[in-house]
């Protein structure tokens, strides 16, 4: 089973992109964030014709959305809400054999990480803090599971461009990644990604529109992730970034695609 996750920053603006992604790497099941489309006007038509005739789409205008589509047959359309919100972040759906899957849009948390000067921050960590607590007392390690999306968040030195300079942006300030570890442990999941590629290496899978040649300044982090429970551990067959799609045209998403490969 090949399972991709990806921030498209619009679905419809990128759909052409989202087709190259299926025609090159052909994933079972694709996860989407920052669809920002209502469900009445998700693309639907294209995906089905190329057998994605299942999906599970759950969108506002604009902003935010994510989806699950998929090849296969799954079951369950469920959703979450967190933070008082219906702000279409995190959906879940259950695969062929029992694996229930999570595609998760983390709020970014705005410029400042201060939660008493800035309410998108205090958002964030209120989402993780809700999310843990969730996940340790409605789910168990036992529990065939993947988690993918978005969570906005580079814990690891190696995941930033700059460990020093980055201690104090959003997305890798030390109360976030601390809040991270915490939802990690809630059910045992275990970071896939850094599976195969070792914690001393660099790993990124976004680069800011900001920067005038991304690839040259290589100025990037690890937002993107994907976690399995014990479970499926032993299920791992390899991760791919891929970093190319960073410059696809004509628009590129800020971020890249990550897919995962079980054997299950």
């Amino acid at each position: 089973m090949r399972i991709a996750t990806w921030n498209i920053n619009s679905v419809r603006m990128r759909l052409d992109l989202l087709l190259r992604l299926i025609e090159e790497e052909r994933p079972d099941v694709i996860c989407l964030q920052e669809t920002k489309v209502v469900d009445a006007d998700f693309p639907l038509a294209p995906l089905a014709e190329r057998g994605y005739v299942h999906a599970h789409i759950h969108g506002m205008k604009s902003y935010n959305g994510v989806a699950i589509l998929s090849r296969l047959p799954f079951s369950s359309h469920d959703v979450q809400h967190w933070c008082g919100k219906q702000d279409c972040r995190h959906a879940l759906a259950h695969l062929p054999g029992g694996i229930e899957l999570h595609s998760v849009y983390i709020p970014a948390g705005g410029d400042i990480p201060d939660p008493a000067v800035n309410d998108k921050f205090a958002h964030k960590l209120q989402f993780l803090d809700e999310m843990t607590r969730w996940l340790g007392t409605e789910r168990t390690p036992d529990r065939p599971m993947v988690l993918v999306g978005d969570l906005n968040i580079a814990p690891l030195e190696q995941d930033v461009w700059s460990h020093k300079e980055l201690l104090s942006v959003v997305s890798h300030t030390p109360v976030e990644v601390e809040r991270l570890a915490a939802m990690q442990a809630s059910a045992g999941w275990i970071d896939a990604m850094r599976r195969f590629v070792p914690p001393e290496e660099k790993l990124y899978t976004w680069w800011s529109y900001r920067a005038k040649d991304w690839a040259a300044s290589n100025r990037g982090r690890r937002l993107d992730h994907i976690w399995v429970t014990p479970p499926l551990e032993g299920a791992l067959q390899g991760i791919k970034v891929l970093r190319d799609a960073r410059g696809w045209e004509p628009k590129p998403s800020d971020h890249v695609p990550v897919i995962v490969d079980l054997n299950v």
